[in-house]
């Protein structure tokens, strides 16, 4: 069985845009890590559940989740089960789960 070239060209670039998707994580540089938790520790919030959202790199919150400001940080935070979540205000998306 043969597989038309167009239709292989076509899987192979789907797969090709996969990996440059993967490719745009977020990186959080040590420095503005560092400032979040300190800020975090001597702001500290209290933790809020949000049914049906898991916590994971890339899902996002709902609308109704107050985001919080950090001082030099293009990220936001909010303190969700207990864990410090850093979030994209533009998407709401969650960037990085502290630990």
């Amino acid at each position: 069985m043969r597989i038309p070239f167009s239709t292989s060209l076509a899987g192979i670039l789907l797969l090709a845009g996969v990996g440059a998707v993967a490719a745009q994580d977020v990186i959080i540089e040590p420095e503005q890590e560092t400032i979040v938790r300190e800020y975090v520790k001597k702001q500290p919030l209290a933790s809020v559940k949000i049914p049906g959202v898991e916590l994971n790199i890339g899902s996002a919150l709902p609308d109704t989740v107050e985001l919080h400001e950090v001082p030099n940080v293009k990220y936001r935070y909010v303190v969700v089960d207990d864990r410090t979540v850093l979030v994209d205000p533009g998407t709401r998306k969650i960037v990085k789960i502290l630990q």
